[in-house]
């Protein structure tokens, strides 16, 4: 049965990942499970930035994925960066496999505030939604308070919803009814071949 694979990539805590699997499967209708995938963090470490190419991470990350991952999720908690930005929160191949999250900058405590764990689950929820659904072919959305809302600051991750708003959850669906179409190869009905 196809899942999505939840892959902690050298996090000191990853008891946020069963509660995240947990949600993930009730958003996206799939099974979830947590395993390992071999990612070399120091290969994606960028020392003039002192920051982790996503990319490069993700590059690992999807590299040979198991047989059943419909999705692979990584999570980590260092500052991930793409060259033309000064970070990111995440990335995920559009209409691919996978996705990468990183909780560095989520957690209250890089913001010199107190640690507040709920509202870190909450962030991770939000961001791991938003990656996951870029690979299921969805691209920003621009509806306030969806989650497919871009995020440059926490502050909008903060303000948007981890749901998908109707225009997304439509567009979702199609791509749910394509993904199943390609998987057992028989004709959708009334759709001609």
């Amino acid at each position: 049965m196809p899942s999505i694979f939840i892959i902690p990539i050298e996090i000191g805590d990853d008891s946020y990942l069963e509660e995240l699997g947990k949600s993930l499967s009730a958003t996206f209708h799939i099974k979830t499970k947590i395993a390992n995938i071999k990612v070399n963090l120091k290969e994606t470490f960028d020392v003039r930035r002192s920051q982790y190419n996503s990319s490069l991470v993700l590059q690992q990350l999807i590299a040979n994925p198991p047989r059943d991952a419909e999705k692979i999720l990584g999570v980590v908690d260092v500052d991930l960066f793409i060259p033309i930005l000064t970070f990111v929160f995440g990335e995920a191949q559009l209409g691919g496999i996978g996705a990468v999250v990183s909780m560095h900058r989520l957690h209250n405590r890089f913001y010199a505030m107190p640690e507040n764990r709920e509202l870190t689950a909450e962030r991770l929820l939000k961001e791991s939604v938003h990656e996951l659904g870029h690979t299921f072919g969805l691209i920003h959305c621009t509806q306030p308070g969806c989650v497919m809302n871009s995020s440059t600051y926490v502050e909008n991750i903060d303000q948007k919803s981890s749901e998908f708003c109707s225009i997304c959850r439509r567009s979702l669906k199609k791509e749910e009814k394509g993904s199943v179409q390609k998987l057992f190869r028989f004709p959708w009905p009334g759709k001609k071949e």
